[in-house]
C-alpha cells in the first residue's frame, strides 16, 4: 500500500486543484479560460473575462494554497519526528508568531511601501527569521527536545504580546480591522507575485526537510542509536528547525496564520507509512496542500459579504481533533 501512497495522494491533488479552479459564484470553462489567461500574458492582448476569472484570481488562490498546505503538512512531519512528540505543531518553535508581528508592523509603520503588495509578506520573512536565530541563539544543542520546546514557547509568548501591543496602539479602528483579518489566515485576494515570493523558500525549506530522513529515523530509535549511526544530531536537527521555520515563516507571511494542519495532517498519514517518520514528510505535504484546498473551496461557498476566513475553518475543524489528540494520550498513561 505504501508503494502506491505518493502517486494515489499527487493524483488526488491534481484532481482537487482542477475542481478549485472551477469553484466560484461564476461558471466558467477552465480549460479555455486557461488557454486565454496565457495568451494573453505571451500577447499582451486584452483579457477575456473568464480568463481574468480563472486566470487572476482563482489560480493564484489555488496555487497559493496547495504550496501553504504542502509547507504546514512537511513541516509538522519532520517537527513531530525531530520532538519525537505528535502533539507538536509547526507554530511551537515560533516562527509564525515572528512572521505575523513583522506583518503586522507594516501595517503598523507602513514600512517598505515601495514594494506594494509584496511588502507585508517579505516584512513576515524577517520576522520569521529573527526569531530563528533568537531561537537558535537560546536552544543550543538541538539534540535536546526539551530545550526546543521551552526556548519556542519563550519567542512565541513574547511575540505575541508585542503583537498585542501593536493591535493596541494600532493608529486607526481601519488599520486595526485590516491587521486582524490578515492575521485570521486567507489566500485569497492574492496574487501570483506573493507566490514567487513563497516559492523559493518552500523550495529550499522542503529540499532541507527531506535531506534529513536518515535523522528522523534514526531518532525514532532513540538519541544513542541515531548517534551511533553517526547522524550529527546537533547538527542535522538544526537543518530540520531551519528548514521548518523557513516554511512556516514564509507561509504566515503570505497567507496568514492558518493553523492545525502540522498537527492534524501527519496523524492521518502516520498509520499509512508504518509510522515511520522518514516515510512521511512527502505524503504529508501533499495531505496538507489537499486539506488547504478543500478547506478554501468550502469557503468559496459561503456569501461574499459573510466570507469566513481559511484560518478560523481550520481552526474549527482542527482544535476538536487536538483535544481528541490530548484525550487519547492520556488514556494511554492512566
Amino acid at each position: 500500500m505504501e508503494r502506491f501512497l505518493n502517486p494515489a495522494l499527487l493524483l488526488l491533488l491534481l484532481v482537487v486543484a482542477i475542481l478549485s479552479l472551477g469553484i466560484g459564484f461564476l461558471d466558467v470553462e477552465v480549460g479555455s479560460a486557461l488557454i486565454d489567461w496565457f495568451a494573453s500574458s505571451m500577447s499582451g492582448e486584452a483579457l477575456t473575462r473568464e480568463g481574468l476569472i480563472v486566470g487572476e484570481i482563482r489560480l493564484p488562490r489555488t496555487l497559493l494554497a496547495l504550496v501553504v498546505g504542502a509547507a504546514m503538512g512537511i513541516s509538522g512531519a519532520a517537527l513531530q519526528g525531530l520532538l519525537r512528540n505528535p502533539l507538536v505543531d509547526p507554530g511551537l518553535i515560533g516562527a509564525s508568531q515572528g512572521a505575523a508581528l513583522g506583518a503586522a508592523l507594516v501595517f503598523y509603520f507602513n514600512l517598505f511601501s515601495g514594494m506594494g503588495a509584496l511588502a507585508t509578506p517579505v516584512a513576515g520573512l524577517i520576522g520569521a527569521a529573527l526569531t530563528l536565530f533568537i531561537l537558535m541563539g537560546l536552544s543550543g544543542s538541538m539534540a535536546r527536545p526539551a530545550i526546543i520546546i521551552m526556548a519556542g514557547l519563550a519567542i512565541s509568548t513574547l511575540s505575541s504580546a508585542l503583537l498585542a501591543v501593536v493591535l493596541n496602539f494600532a493608529p486607526n479602528p481601519y488599520a486595526m480591522q485590516e491587521l486582524v483579518f490578515w492575521l485570521l489566515g486567507s489566500v485569497s485576494n492574492r496574487g501570483l507575485d506573493n507566490l514567487a515570493v513563497l516559492l523559493p523558500a518552500f523550495v529550499i525549506g522542503s529540499a532541507m526537510l527531506l535531506m534529513q530522513r536518515k535523522l528522523l529515523l534514526g531518532l525514532s530509535l532513540g538519541e544513542q542509536v541515531a548517534d551511533s549511526m553517526g547522524l550529527e544530531v546537533t547538527k542535522r536537527g538544526r537543518y530540520i528547525v531551519l528548514g521548518t521555520a523557513l516554511l512556516v515563516g514564509s507561509s504566515v507571511a503570505v497567507a496568514g496564520n492558518i493553523g492545525f494542519i502540522g498537527l492534524v495532517v501527519p496523524h492521518l498519514i502516520r498509520p499509512l507509512v508504518g509510522y515511520r517518520p522518514d516515510r512521511l514528510l512527502l505524503p504529508s505535504a501533499l495531505v496538507g496542500a489537499i486539506v488547504v484546498l478543500l478547506a478554501d473551496m468550502l469557503v468559496r461557498q459561503l456569501p461574499p459579504e459573510r466570507e469566513l476566513k481559511l484560518g478560523v475553518l481550520t481552526a474549527l475543524i482542527g482544535a476538536p481533533f487536538f483535544v481528541w489528540l490530548v484525550w487519547k494520550e492520556r488514556q494511554r498513561w492512566l
